[in-house]
């Protein structure tokens, strides 16, 4: 008897967890942009690899583009070259978007954002204008396209 009581505390857990799961991924994906921004690649890859592993951890039915947001995230994260992983963070901006239209990753808008200079978007929490392909070269360079709510 005491065994099902277990079993039962486990599995709610489980799912609980795995429902959680999806909204984690917007904070890890807004710290990845901002050491991009900052110009920090040693960051900008370990936060990617954050993000590789809640990705994996996910439950596979609630991200339909899971494959796609893993490879551009484990390139930015194996990569110590800043340029590099601003080629790649255009990807994974793409299918961040995707996910975040798809399902609802916070309880706060989300802003779509474009950069008319790498003709790629990505997503920030504010309205401001932080461009992370260019960081302090052309910080304020984008306009916002979509507010996500």
């Amino acid at each position: 008897m005491a065994t099902a009581f277990v079993q039962t505390g486990f599995a709610q857990h489980d799912h609980a967890a795995t429902t959680a799961q999806t909204p984690s991924l917007l904070p890890l994906y807004y710290s990845v942009k901002d050491a991009l921004l900052g110009g920090n690649a040693t960051i900008a890859a370990s936060k990617a690899g954050e993000l590789v592993k809640a990705l994996n951890d996910a439950d596979v039915k609630t991200i339909t583009n899971r494959d796609g947001l893993l490879e551009h995230a484990g390139k930015i994260a194996a990569s110590k070259d800043l340029k590099s992983q601003r080629e790649h963070f255009a990807g994974l901006s793409t299918e961040m978007i995707a996910l975040a239209k798809a399902s609802k990753l916070s309880a706060e808008p989300v802003y779509q954002m474009y950069c008319p200079m790498k003709k790629s978007n990505w997503l920030s929490s504010e309205k401001a204008i932080k461009n992370p392909y260019y960081g302090s070269a052309m910080l304020t360079c984008g306009k916002v396209t979509e507010t996500i709510k």
